[in-house]
C-alpha cells in the first residue's frame, strides 16, 4: 500500500477513540471521556497522576493491537474529538457524592470496576451505574472505600462511638446526623469544629469520621495559607479535613462560609486573554483545634461544633487504626441503613434556623431514632452565640445597653449617635480606653451591626436599619418577652 493510500494516524485514533469512548462536555466546556459502560470519565486534557485519558487510549491502542502512536498524532486526533464534543449534550460529573434518578444517590466506593452504592427511597444495593445516570470523576483524594455490610442491625455506629471519645450523647448524635448529611448531594452541612482538651484525640476522631466517606487514603491537612489552594483542595475532594486550627483570619473565615453553603469562583483560563473558566464549589468541611479564638457570628450559623474528652485508656495507633479497618464495612453499612430509615421519616422543617436543611435532618433523625439530635443543635448554636459575644466587646456592650430597656420599647439614633453612646458606655466614668478594633465611624459601626445581628437577636436584642426624611437611623428594641438571656456584665 502506498503512503498515499494509508489512513492517517490522527483518524485511526479518533475512529478507535469514538468506538470505545463516550465523549461529553460539562457546563463549563470541559470535555470529558467515559469508557463504553463504565461510570468514570476523565478530562480529555487531563495530564494527572491519577490515569489520564491519554494514557488509557494509548494503552488501548496497544493492548488492541492497533499501534503506537506519537504524540503529534494523539494530539491531533485529541483536537478533533474535543471540538465534536462541544456539540454534544451537557452532563455533570461528580465526585463521591452524586443526585440520580427517582429519588436515589449514589456513593462512589472508588472501585477500579466503579461500583458504586445506590441508595433510594427503600434500601440501598451495591451496583454499577448507568453512565448516562451518574459519571465519577476521580483525583489523587479519592480513596477506595469497602464493601458495606447489609443488616448490621446498627451495631457499627455503636462500633464507631467506642472508639471516637465524643464528650456525650448529645455529641455524638450530632457526629451521626453531619455523616448522614455527607452523604446528601444537595444538602448543605454545618462544619464540624472537634474541640477538647490536649490529648482528646481531636485529629483521631476527624480521621476516623472522614474515612468513613473517603476511605483509609482519607486525611486531615493543613488549612492553606490562601483562598487559592484552599479552593484547589475543596474541588478535588469530597470532604475536607483542616487539623490543628489556632487561629482564623477574616478571609479564611469567609472562605469556610462559602465552601459550607456554596460559591463560585471566576478565573481566567491559562494561556488566554479573555477565555475565563468557572470554579463551583459546595462541600462537607471538618476541622480541628483546641480554640481559634474569636469566632465572626457568619461562620458561628455554620459549624457544629463536637467535643472530645481524654480517654481513660490510652491505645496504639497501629492496634487503633486495625480495628478502625477491620470495623469499617459495617460502620459504613450501619450508616447506609440509618440513612434510609432518616430519609424516610416525617418531620416539620424548623423555620428559625439559618440551616434549615440541616436541622430538618436532625428533626428526621430524631422522628426515627429518638436521639434528640435537634435539640442538641439548638444547644450548640446557643453555645456559639456565648462565643461570638465573649470574644466581642461591642456585642457585650449593646446587650448591657440593652438591658436597660424595657422590654416592647425600642429606641432610635443616627449611627453616630449610636457610636457616642455605645463608647461611652464602654468607656465609663474612668475612660477607659478603647480596644483594638473598636468602631471609628458611624459607618464601621453599622456594619459591626449587621454581622452581629443574628446573634444579638438570639439574645433579645433586635437591630433594624431605617430612613427618615432627613437621616438614616439604627433602631435597637427589647420585644416583648422575659428578661434577656444570658444577661451578664460586659467582660470589660
Amino acid at each position: 500500500m502506498s503512503d498515499e493510500e494509508k489512513t492517517p494516524a490522527r483518524e485511526v485514533i479518533a475512529d478507535y477513540a469514538q468506538a470505545h469512548f463516550r465523549y461529553f462536555r460539562t457546563v463549563d466546556g470541559t470535555v470529558y471521556a467515559q469508557r463504553n459502560g463504565h461510570p468514570v470519565a476523565r478530562p480529555i486534557r487531563s495530564q494527572g497522576t491519577t490515569g489520564s485519558h491519554r494514557q488509557e487510549l494509548m494503552v488501548g491502542l496497544f493492548n488492541d493491537g492497533v499501534g503506537v502512536f506519537n504524540g503529534t498524532a494523539l494530539k491531533e486526533a485529541l483536537d478533533l474529538i474535543e471540538a465534536l464534543a462541544m456539540s454534544q449534550p451537557v452532563q455533570q460529573v461528580h465526585i463521591r457524592v452524586a443526585p440520580g434518578l427517582d429519588g436515589a444517590t449514589w456513593l462512589d466506593l472508588g472501585r477500579n470496576d466503579g461500583q458504586s452504592v445506590r441508595i433510594h427511597p427503600t434500601g440501598w444495593d451495591i451496583v454499577t451505574p448507568d453512565p448516562a445516570e451518574v459519571c465519577w470523576r476521580r483525583t489523587q483524594l479519592t480513596g477506595q472505600l469497602p464493601f458495606p455490610v447489609k443488616d448490621t442491625d446498627g451495631k457499627g455506629i455503636d462500633l464507631l462511638m467506642r472508639l471516637c471519645n465524643f464528650a456525650n450523647a448529645e455529641t455524638e448524635c450530632l457526629a451521626i446526623a453531619w455523616l448522614i448529611g455527607c452523604l446528601g448531594p444537595t444538602v448543605p452541612v454545618p462544619a464540624p469544629f472537634l474541640t477538647g482538651p490536649q490529648g482528646a484525640g481531636k485529629s483521631t476522631g476527624g480521621r476516623m469520621l472522614i474515612r468513613i466517606i473517603e476511605g483509609m487514603s482519607g486525611d486531615l491537612r493543613r488549612a492553606p495559607k490562601d483562598e487559592e489552594n484552599l479552593i484547589a483542595a475543596v474541588g478535588a475532594g469530597w470532604v475536607t479535613a483542616l487539623d490543628n486550627l489556632s487561629h482564623l483570619t477574616p478571609d479564611l473565615s469567609d472562605a469556610m462560609c462559602c465552601i459550607v453553603t456554596g460559591a463560585e469562583n471566576i478565573k481566567r483560563a491559562l494561556f488566554t486573554d479573555g477565555d475565563v473558566f468557572r470554579v463551583s464549589y459546595r462541600r462537607p468541611l471538618l476541622m480541628t483545634g483546641i480554640d481559634v479564638g474569636v469566632i465572626r457570628p457568619d461562620l458561628a450559623e455554620r459549624l457544629l461544633p463536637l467535643r472530645l474528652e481524654r480517654p481513660k485508656v490510652r491505645r496504639t495507633e497501629a492496634e487503633l487504626w486495625t480495628e478502625y479497618e477491620e470495623i469499617l464495612p459495617v460502620v459504613l453499612g450501619s450508616l447506609l441503613d440509618l440513612t434510609v430509615l432518616v430519609r424516610a421519616a416525617e418531620a416539620d422543617i424548623p423555620t428559625d434556623l439559618r440551616m434549615a436543611d440541616f436541622a430538618h435532618l436532625c428533626a428526621q433523625l430524631d422522628a426515627a431514632t429518638g436521639l434528640g439530635a435537634l435539640g442538641a443543635y439548638r444547644a450548640s448554636l446557643d453555645d456559639l452565640n456565648d462565643d461570638v459575644i465573649e470574644g466581642d466587646l461591642l456585642a457585650q456592650t449593646v446587650l448591657k445597653y440593652a438591658a436597660g430597656l424595657d422590654p416592647g420599647t425600642e429606641e432610635r439614633m443616627t449611627s453616630a449617635e449610636w457610636l457616642h453612646c455605645l463608647t461611652g458606655l464602654y468607656s465609663g466614668e474612668e475612660c477607659r480606653p478603647l480596644p483594638k478594633g473598636w468602631p471609628t465611624t458611624g459607618k464601621v459601626l453599622s456594619d459591626r451591626l449587621k454581622r452581629l445581628q443574628p446573634t444579638l437577636a438570639a439574645r433579645g436584642v433586635l437591630i433594624d436599619w431605617g430612613r427618615t426624611m432627613s437621616a438614616r437611623y439604627i433602631e435597637m428594641a427589647r420585644p416583648p418577652g422575659p428578661p434577656l438571656p444570658h444577661e451578664q456584665e460586659p467582660a470589660f
